[in-house]
């Protein structure tokens, strides 16, 4: 858990700019509270904030080989965050082709290996990262990021260069980048989906998951090393779930390795409930461990709850049932809505999560579980992305959204993402925006890149394409944002449900045998039904949850109020003033739900804190 920045110039000499460096580095405290360092050659300077995980009191960065070039300059440096989780293996493997090492951290073994084998050794590489080598033999810079995009990387092309950071904070913090909201990004702020490798800020892109991008002379080349690839399935059904449970017993025991207190996210539902019984089953008995718990729940949710159209009961008796059956040593962090409301909390929410993308009250409510969690541990296990795997999602199952030619979360609301996210928008911007033609052409460009598999047709074929949809354009919104509350608290998070071998085993087998006994995620649910009670075995998918409380919204448009009093809001020129008053005076006694939290409610609310604290500039003309 870390945090990357660097700035590359191929026209300057960056031995003097330790200053600037340092202050992007400052940026990234947060997601490295333990250290940090900054390393300055000619063309190349690195900046690293470091959490240790792996041999806390070694590993500092950035890392530079032994080895030197003939000026005494390293050959290599590294400024690398995340974990590899094969990390012993490969150390084993080079020290047996005579790599001697210094520490026991997974940095010292990315660098040895990119040392050994090149730049393609990313492909050995099992785990989640983003981080940048400077090898100075060749005066490249190699920024690589993981297969699923866990752990983000930006940049921001300059002259002759370019600038980088785990957040766009660190690069903003350079005085050659601007930020600068365009027409294209608002609308990719609205459009309620991720586009491979783009921002809302102008000039600043991400590297793209399973790609490295390389720059050298100035010069920017992206390659790809790793893709969703389609084959024959041709395991039978019991074959197919013992494969699946032994990945899964792999995966777990690999990402339990670390140095400080582990634990895991528990909801009582099947995803986090099975990885939670197969961490406890995978710790030595002999030594009476036991598993740390953590759930989220609000004060009074489940005496006053009322079924939803997702959610038939609360999650709390099904977290206090898991816990007992499994054995851990569980926590319940429950919130109230002044917390959950706060403008406090809000403004360090949107802060961490820095770019305005709506996630409605799911934010407060997972950054102070984060916050809660972080005075006992410093490593949690998440089930993040089992839902896009194994088909757990609603719009998996209803036909509307299966059959519908467009993203399939964009299909079951009554409105559609564009009424819903423009509701306070300016009729002229609105049109300029032309947000519904928008998601369509990125529907379209996402369709071109499904991989097909020859023979295949119906309803199988179909859901492959919705597969890849969820897991290329959906599930990054919900891994940025887990990312960036538990980074922001000092918390690093785990979603072994990411392991790319993993996403690819299951991405193949066909939809007849995902569905095979006719529920969601039937392949999950039988690899580790042994392991569960009855009653979560048979637990309808629920959402992550959201408070029922009036008081949350009641509070939501009490700050937009606050807004429009304020003659000097930098978001006012966007909004449509008479549908704000419209929505401030209206009568409301009952909770929005968090899609209309998130997509219209809290818009005007979150794009105004952005663009003041920001100090975002807006562009919009063509």
């Amino acid at each position: 858990m870390c945090g990357t920045t660097g700035w590359i110039n191929f026209d300057r000499d960056l031995t003097t700019e330790g200053r600037v460096v340092q202050k992007m580095v400052d940026t990234l405290v947060p997601r490295g509270p333990d250290d940090g360092g900054i390393w300055l050659s000619r063309h190349a300077a690195l900046g690293h904030r470091r959490k240790g995980i792996m041999d806390p009191l070694n590993g500092a960065q950035p890392m530079t080989t032994p080895e030197k070039m003939p000026d005494g300059t390293p050959l290599a440096a590294i400024s690398y965050t995340g974990e590899v989780f094969n990390f012993l293996d490969l150390r084993e493997e080079l020290k047996a082709k005579g790599h001697e090492f210094r520490t026991r951290c997974d940095t010292e073994v990315v660098l040895r290996a990119y040392i050994e084998w090149g730049p393609d050794f990313v492909e050995r590489l099992n785990g989640m990262f983003a981080f940048a080598i400077w090898d100075g033999r060749t005066e490249e810079a190699l920024l690589y990021r993981d297969r699923l995009g866990m752990k983000p990387l930006f940049y921001y092309p300059t002259g002759n260069g370019l600038l980088f950071g785990s957040e766009p904070k660190a690069i903003l913090a350079h005085p050659e980048s601007k930020a600068v909201l365009s027409l294209d990004g608002l609308r990719e702020l609205l459009s309620f989906l991720r586009v491979p490798g783009q921002t809302p800020l102008k000039g600043m892109y991400e590297v793209r998951p399973g790609h490295v991008l390389r720059v050298r002379n100035g010069r920017r080349f992206e390659e790809k090393y790793w893709e969703l690839r389609s084959w024959e399935h041709t395991d039978d059904l019991p074959t197919t779930v013992r494969t699946v449970r032994d990945l899964l017993e792999d995966i777990v025991t690999r990402q339990m390795r670390a140095d400080v207190p582990l634990c895991s996210l528990l909801s009582g539902g099947l995803d986090s409930s099975a990885l939670t019984a197969l961490v406890q089953n995978s710790l030595d008995p002999t030594r009476n461990r036991r598993l740390r718990s953590f759930s989220v729940d609000f004060v009074g949710h489940v005496e006053n709850f009322a079924p939803e159209p997702q959610r038939a009961d609360p999650d709390a008796p099904f977290v206090a049932e898991l816990a007992g059956h499994v054995g851990t040593n569980h926590r319940d962090i429950v919130l109230d809505t002044p917390d959950l409301a706060s403008p406090q909390v809000w403004n360090a929410v949107w802060k961490a999560l820095e770019l305005p993308y709506g996630i409605g009250d799911h934010g407060p409510s997972i950054y102070l579980l984060f916050r809660a969690i972080r005075e006992e541990c410093d490593v949690v296990l998440s089930g993040e992305a089992a839902d896009e795997t194994f088909g757990g999602l609603l719009w998996f199952h209803d036909p509307r959204a299966v059959h519908a030619d467009t993203f399939p979360w964009h299909a079951l609301g009554e409105k559609t993402v564009e009424e819903q996210a423009t509701t306070f928008l300016n009729r002229e911007l609105v049109r300029e925006l032309r947000l519904s033609e928008y998601i369509a052409d990125q529907y379209r460009t996402a369709l071109a890149e499904v991989p097909e598999l020859e023979g295949e047709t119906g309803l199988d074929r179909r859901m492959r394409t919705a597969t890849y949809l969820n897991l290329t354009r959906f599930m990054p919104i919900c891994l940025d944002r887990k990312d960036r509350l538990s980074m922001a608290n000092g918390v690093e998070e785990r979603l072994p449900f990411c392991d790319h071998r993993l996403v690819e085993y299951v991405f193949n087998v066909p939809w007849s045998m995902k569905t095979f006994d006719g529920r969601e995620k039937s392949l999950l649910r039988a690899a580790t039904k042994d392991l569960l009670p009855r009653s979560i075995v048979e637990r309808r998918k629920a959402p992550y949850p959201s408070t029922q409380d009036a008081g949350y919204d009641l509070a939501m448009r009490q700050e937009l109020k606050k807004i429009v009093a304020e003659p000097n809001s930098p978001a006012l020129p966007l909004f449509d003033l008479d549908a704000v008053h419209e929505q401030l005076t209206a009568p409301s006694h009952a909770a929005s739900s968090m899609a209309k939290r998130a997509l219209q409610d809290e818009t005007p609310v979150r794009l105004n804190f952005w663009l003041e604290s920001s100090d975002v500039s807006l562009d919009l003309t063509g």
